[in-house]
């Protein structure tokens, strides 16, 4: 494995990390204060989420690309 290949999988770590830490975060805020009204942090999980399965989808697709060449 290169370098480069351990830095876009720990950009992946990172990321996955901070998604996690952020939407707890928001999940905790509306169940302390807002319980009553919808979950709204469902459009931050569902959002970010996405953006976090399109970079996952990259860095395995770029390392297949390694692999073959």
């Amino acid at each position: 494995m290169s370098k480069s290949d351990e830095g876009m999988r720990r950009g992946v770590q990172i990321h996955a990390l901070c998604y996690f830490t952020a939407n707890l975060i928001q999940v905790l805020v509306w169940w302390l204060f807002t319980p009553d009204l919808h979950f709204w942090p469902i459009w931050s999980i569902i959002g970010w989420g996405a953006g976090l399965i399109a970079h996952v989808w990259g860095v395995r697709a770029a390392a297949r690309r390694v692999i073959r060449t």
